[in-house]
């Protein structure tokens, strides 16, 4: 026999899944197969219909049918056969046979359809032999799995092992390294009042003063003693996370296969001066798909960073303009009357200079409210479903005009495994990321001149898969309106010289 095609169809001709086995332009078939139907005589019951070229073989299939087309001088015996073979393929990879079902199963049938005839000519295969064709079992790819999941797990071991060493070597560098007490008449780093510090080994261009290592401190810098940041060992995720975060502390290069990297903006860095002023900002957000703001905190910290002994007495005036209902705090080694009264950071009398080598905080704020009048960037998300596919508009608006937001990421998850998005209309920029199966859109600066935009795209999925949408930005203007004026010597009154820069970075920003 020789078998031209096979194909499901419906009553009225129309062709759902159609395989060639021979050459044929894609006019016959489609002539051959809207033919079919005119050619059926209702009144009789027959198996098979013949023209001049072809004969028509088939089999009702529910309200569809099963249909070979062959040429007239095949055996009509082993048509039929061949026949009865193929509409028992059709149900096992269709639960119900109706036209969508069809549609969406079309490769497997195809592919078992090839199973079955190879260049017209019928295989000598069963529907058992179909099915295992078709699942493709592999022993190689079972042997190749079990490799990497042993290997996995071999890299898992030794990470843990590799943080089981560097907690150790932290623990004995701990116990060489002095506690850092009150202020003192030493102004070489060794004490701090308590305040919270930041070690750098590294100094920059102009410092007068470098810190002195010792062999036990060289490699690994300080950290302020405190419960909450030790890296607990025993659990499993946790325990690998805590691991890649503490390599990244100290300078070690981590793939994100091993960790994903949390979406904070970098910020921009400023020419440092002998007398060097951080104001950093930190927000967290947490907002709903139907609006509303579930809750929203934001700290700030003034930082200082002292590398001339020379320049350890100094007062600091400031401007506050905050009417957000920020809750300010000072070091207890500042003095709270002529902060509060003066508005000016300075030590309390006594003769003592801020700490050199080592960055501390001064001030610090906080705020936490679930006002939604309150959030610098508002996100919505609209996905409405269209048939298996989802159409999805997402926008912003910025409702803090006075805020410029740089380097902006929005990330929306999509399904896995159906593909890119088609994207329609938008402002900025986009780029997918099939690994991780997040869509980022990006754009690079938002401000008062454009507070607002929006991005269509469609793809396979329910409305539950774009949620939660993350964002990241960096600012060099922070949502308390607290600014540094100037810089005096102490005893002087003299102005000092000093740099400045300050960040608004995204810790948490989520719409959930």
């Amino acid at each position: 026999m020789v078998l031209l095609a096979a194909a499901v169809c419906s009553k009225n001709g129309k062709a759902l899944v159609s395989r060639q086995f021979v050459e044929m332009s894609r006019s016959r078939i489609e002539g051959i197969l809207s033919a079919f139907p005119k050619l059926m005589n209702t009144g009789k019951q027959h198996t098979f219909v013949e023209t001049e070229s072809v004969r028509y073989v088939y089999q009702p299939l529910d309200k569809l049918f099963m249909l070979l087309i062959t040429t007239k001088a095949s055996n009509i015996l082993e048509d039929l056969e061949t026949l009865r073979l193929f509409s028992r393929v059709v149900p096992e990879y269709c639960k119900v046979l109706d036209d969508n079902e069809i549609l969406e199963n079309s490769f497997p049938l195809i592919f078992a359809f090839d199973e079955i005839v190879a260049l017209g000519y019928r295989e000598n295969v069963n529907l058992a032999n179909i099915r295992t064709f078709i699942e493709m079992d592999s022993h190689e790819e079972r042997v190749i799995n079990a490799v990497r999941k042993t290997q996995e797990l071999e890299a898992k071991e030794q990470m843990k092992r590799k943080a089981k060493e560097l907690q150790a070597q932290r623990i004995a560098a701990g116990k060489g390294r002095s506690l850092l007490g009150g202020f003192g008449g030493n102004q070489s780093g060794s004490s701090t009042g308590g305040y919270p510090t930041r070690q750098d080994n590294t100094p920059s261009v102009g410092d007068v003063a470098t810190p002195v290592e010792t062999p036990a401190t060289k490699s690994y810098p300080s950290r302020p003693a405190g419960k909450g940041k030790a890296m607990k060992l025993g659990g499993k995720s946790k325990d690998i996370d805590s691991f890649v975060d503490k390599l990244r502390e100290e300078g070690t290069v981590v793939s994100a296969s091993m960790k994903q990297t949390a979406k904070t903006a970098p910020t921009p860095s400023v020419p440092m001066s002998s007398i060097h002023i951080k104001i950093e900002e930190k927000v967290m957000l947490t907002a709903g798909r139907h609006g509303g703001l579930q809750n929203m905190e934001v700290r700030g910290i003034v930082l200082l960073r002292i590398t001339d002994p020379n320049m350890s007495k100094i007062t600091i005036p400031y401007t506050n303009n905050d009417s957000k209902g920020f809750q300010m705090q000072t070091h207890p080694n500042v003095d709270k009357k002529q902060f509060n009264s003066n508005s000016v950071i300075g030590l309390k009398s006594g003769g003592k200079g801020f700490p050199v080598n080592n960055e501390i905080g001064v001030v610090k704020w906080r705020l936490q409210t679930k006002d939604e009048d309150m959030i610098p960037l508002t996100i919505n998300c609209w996905p409405n479903e269209n048939g298996d596919d989802c159409e999805v508009t997402i926008e912003y608006e910025l409702q803090a005009k006075d805020l410029e937001l740089n380097d902006v990421v929005i990330y929306i998850p999509v399904p896995s495994g159906v593909g890119a998005p088609t994207i329609g209309e938008m402002d900025g920029d986009y780029h997918f990321d099939a690994r991780k199966s997040v869509l980022e859109w990006k754009m690079p600066v938002i401000d008062s001149s454009n507070p607002s935009g929006s991005m269509e795209f469609t793809i396979s999925g329910v409305p539950d898969d774009f949620f939660p949408v993350n964002v990241s930005f960096y600012s060099t203007k922070t949502i308390c309106d607290f600014d540094i004026n100037d810089v005096q010597q102490a005893e002087t009154k003299s102005p000092a010289k000093f740099s400045q820069e300050r960040a608004l970075i995204v810790e948490k920003y989520e719409v959930v």
